[in-house]
C-alpha cells in the first residue's frame, strides 16, 4: 500500500500528511543500472498547446500553494511555514477554482494538440471531473480515519529535511498555526456531525489513543518537537537555544492545550455521534458516493455488484491453487487447519522487533541486483526500509510505502510494521516487499518521478488501479525472479494475491450489499491465513476508507490481461522487458488509457518485425 497523503493532490484537504519515518537505512542505488528519465513527444507548437500548457502550470502552483503540505512531501520548499486552510469557505472557493478551470479546459481545442499534449489534457480533465463530482457529497467533513488525520500531523517533519536555521523556523512557524488548523479541523467535524457525516464508531474509538498520545507534560516529548533534539553544526548553539525554547513554549501553551480541548471534544461530542452501524450505504447518499468511489478507484465503470461478483470469483481460484500447496507439503488437514498451521507454527515467525526487521531488509538486498533481468529502465532514486512509527503501529496495516521528493534528495521508503513480531509470518516477507519495494511501488513511482520532459502533475499522478494494480502484479514477478524459495513461500504470495481478492468481496460487501463487520471479519478469516491482528486491521481500514481497496485486483487483472495479449500477439517476439517499460513509461495513467497504449505498443511491434 502506497501512503497516498504524501503523494496526490488531496481530494480531503485536511489528511494530506507526508508520511512517517524511523530507522533509516538506505538500500542500494542502481546508478550503473539506470537510464535517464522517459521523455514524452514533443508538444505540438499550437496555440491551442500553449494555452495548455499555461493552464497546467497555473493549476500546478495553484495545487502547491493551496496544498502545503503535499508541496512539502515532494520537496518544494517555498510553503514550508504553513497547514492547509481547511475553512469552509477556502473548500468552497477550491470547488469554484476547479469548475472555472474546467471551463478553461473546454475551451483549449484538443484537436489542435499533439500526442502527448491530447493525453495531459485528458488526464487532467479526468482529475478535475473526478474531484468535482466528489464535492456534493461533502466527504471533507469526514477529516480523521484510524489511520490518518491531524492528530498524526506532526509525522510530516519525518520527511523534511533540516539542514539549516530557515528550516526550523519554517517548522515553528507551522507549530504556531496549528491551532488555527486544529479548530478549523473540529469545525468540520461538528459539520459532519449535524449532517450524519461520520465515521463508525468501531474505528473512531482507536483514534481516541493517538490524540491522547499528542498531550504531554513535557514539551520536550512532544511528537512536534522532535526536530529540535538534533541540529547540523551550521546552526549555532546560541540559535539552538532560542529554537528550542520557542518551540517548547509554542508547544506547552499552544498545541498541548489545543489538542486537550479537540481531546474533549472528541471524546464528549464525536464519539457519541458515531454511528454503531458500518458501511457508506449508512450515509446520506452513501450507496452514490461509494459507487462513485468505486469508480475513482478502479477507474473503471464496474458497479460494486459487478466487483463484488469478481472477488468471489478470484476467490475460488485461488483456494484452488492453495490447496494444491496444502498437498504439495503434506499436510493432512483442511485448508482451514492448514491457515492455523500457518497462523501459529514457531518456524514462521520472529519474536523480536530487531530480527524482523533484519530479514526484510536482507529480502531488499536480495531482489536489487536481479532487476535487470525484467527491466530495461531502472529509477536512479533509491529507496530505504524504516520502521513504521510505534505511536501509529498498533493501528495501521502490515507496511506502507512513501514516495521519494521530486529532486530525489529523499529516497523512497519502505515503512514495516514491527508492532507484535510475532504475528507477522516471515513467509509474507517476500510478496510484502515486491510489492512496497520493488519491483513494486517503489520502482514504479521513482521512474515515474523521474520522467523528462513531462508536466508536473504526471510525475505524482496517482490512478489507485494503476499504482497498486502494478505493486499487486509485481508481487507474481518473484516467481519469474525465482525469490519464492520454498512452497510456504509460494503460499505466502497466493496469501497476499487472495488478501486482494477477499477485499473485493467484503468492502462491496460492507458499503454496498450492508455486511456486519464480523461478516467480513469471518470471511476473510476463512479465505486467508492472515494474522487475526491484520485480519481486524485491514477490515476496519476498508471499513474507514471506502472503495479504496477495490483498486489492486482490478489493475492487477487488467495488468494480466495486457500482458496474455502482448504474449499471444506477438509469440516469440515477446520481450518482457520491453513490455515493462511500455507499462511504465507513461507513469500512472487510468486502466482504459493504459490498454490503448498497450495496443498502440503491440501494433508498432508487429510492425518492427516486418
Amino acid at each position: 500500500m502506497m501512503n497516498l497523503s504524501s503523494f496526490v493532490r488531496p481530494n480531503n484537504p485536511v489528511t494530506s500528511r507526508a508520511g512517517t519515518s524511523r530507522l533509516a537505512l538506505l538500500c542500494c542505488v542502481w546508478a550503473c543500472l539506470s537510464a535517464p528519465g522517459m521523455a514524452a513527444d514533443d508538444t505540438a507548437s499550437s496555440d491551442a498547446a500553449r494555452r495548455l500548457d499555461e493552464l497546467l502550470a497555473r493549476d500546478w502552483e495553484w495545487t502547491l500553494r493551496e496544498y502545503p503540505t503535499f508541496a512539502s512531501a515532494i520537496g518544494d520548499p517555498r510553503y514550508h511555514d504553513r497547514w492547509p486552510d481547511v475553512s469552509f469557505e477556502t473548500i468552497s472557493q477550491r470547488h469554484e477554482n476547479r469548475l472555472a478551470t474546467l471551463r478553461e479546459l473546454d475551451s483549449i481545442e484538443t484537436g489542435e494538440l499533439s500526442g502527448a499534449d491530447r493525453l495531459d489534457a485528458r488526464l487532467f480533465r479526468h482529475q478535475l471531473e473526478s474531484e468535482i463530482e466528489e464535492y456534493p457529497f461533502e466527504w471533507h467533513l469526514v477529516p480523521l480515519t484510524m489511520r490518518d488525520g491531524i492528530q498524526d500531523e506532526s509525522s510530516l517533519a519525518d520527511s523534511l529535511e533540516f539542514a539549516s536555521e530557515a528550516d526550523y523556523r519554517n517548522w515553528l512557524a507551522r507549530l504556531e498555526r496549528f491551532p488555527r488548523y486544529l479548530k478549523q479541523t473540529r469545525d468540520l467535524m461538528k459539520a459532519g456531525l449535524a449532517k450524519r457525516l461520520v465515521q463508525p464508531r468501531i474505528i473512531m474509538d482507536r483514534v481516541t489513543g493517538q490524540i491522547a498520545r499528542q498531550i504531554v507534560d513535557d514539551p520536550t516529548e512532544s511528537l512536534f518537537y522532535k526536530p529540535f533534539k538534533n541540529f547540523p553544526p551550521t546552526v549555532s548553539r546560541p540559535v539552538q537555544d532560542e529554537l528550542r525554547a520557542a518551540a517548547q513554549r509554542i508547544i506547552a501553551e499552544e498545541i498541548v492545550p489545543g489538542f486537550r480541548e479537540f481531546l474533549a471534544f472528541f471524546k464528549d461530542e464525536y464519539l457519541p455521534g458515531c454511528q454503531a452501524e458500518i458501511g457508506a450505504w449508512r450515509l446520506p447518499r452513501g450507496r452514490e458516493l461509494y459507487a462513485l468511489r468505486a469508480r475513482q478507484h478502479t477507474t473503471t465503470s464496474l458497479t460494486p455488484r459487478e466487483i463484488h461478483e469478481i472477488g468471489l470469483k478470484e476467490v475460488a481460484r485461488i483456494r484452488g491453487e492453495m490447496e494444491r500447496i496444502r498437498e504439495e507439503v503434506g499436510f493432512s488437514g483442511d485448508l482451514t487447519a492448514f491457515f492455523e498451521h500457518l497462523r501459529t507454527a514457531p518456524q514462521f515467525r520472529h519474536d523480536i522487533e530487531k530480527d524482523l526487521f533484519t530479514a526484510y531488509l536482507a529480502f531488499c538486498k536480495r531482489v536489487d541486483p536481479l532487476l535487470p533481468r525484467l527491466f530495461e529502465v531502472l529509477p536512479r532514486i533509491p529507496y530505504g526500509v524504516e520502521a513504521i512509527p510505534a505511536h501509529m503501529a498498533p493501528d495501521t496495516t502490515t507496511a506502507y510505502y512513501r514516495p521519494p521528493s521530486e529532486d530525489g534528495r529523499r529516497p523512497g521508503t519502505y515503512f514495516v510494521n514491527l508492532y507484535r513480531p510475532e504475528s507477522r509470518p516471515t513467509y509474507e516477507i517476500a510478496a510484502l516487499s515486491l510489492h512496497e519495494a520493488v519491483p513494486g511501488h517503489h520502482l514504479q513511482i521513482a521512474l515515474a518521478t523521474e520522467m523528462e520532459n513531462v508536466r508536473h502533475f504526471r510525475r505524482h499522478a496517482h490512478f489507485t488501479a494503476f499504482v497498486e494494480g502494478w505493486a499487486l502484479y509485481a508481487e507474481s514477478l518473484g516467481d519469474e525472479l525465482v525469490l519464492y524459495d520454498t512452497p510456504y513461500d509460494r503460499f505466502g504470495r497466493l496469501t497476499y494475491e487472495m488478501w486482494r481478492a477477499v477485499r473485493l468481496v467484503v468492502d462491496t460487501g460492507m458499503h454496498e450489499l450492508e455486511w456486519s463487520r464480523e461478516q467480513a471479519i469471518d470471511y476473510f478469516r476463512a479465505n486467508a491465513p492472515k494474522s487475526e491482528l491484520d485480519i481486524v486491521n485491514e477490515i476496519d481500514r476498508y471499513i474507514g476508507w471506502p472503495g479504496q481497496a477495490l483498486a489492486y485486483k482490478i489493475g492487477e487483472l487488467k495488468l494480466r490481461e495486457l500482458r496474455q495479449l502482448a504474449e499471444q500477439s506477438l509469440g516469440d517476439k515477446f520481450d518482457v522487458r520491453a513490455f515493462h517499460k511500455a507499462v511504465l513509461e507513461q507513469g500512472a495513467i487510468p486502466l482504459d488509457a493504459l490498454e490503448e497504449h498497450i495496443r498502440e505498443w503491440i501494433a508498432r511491434e508487429q510492425k518492427r518485425e516486418r
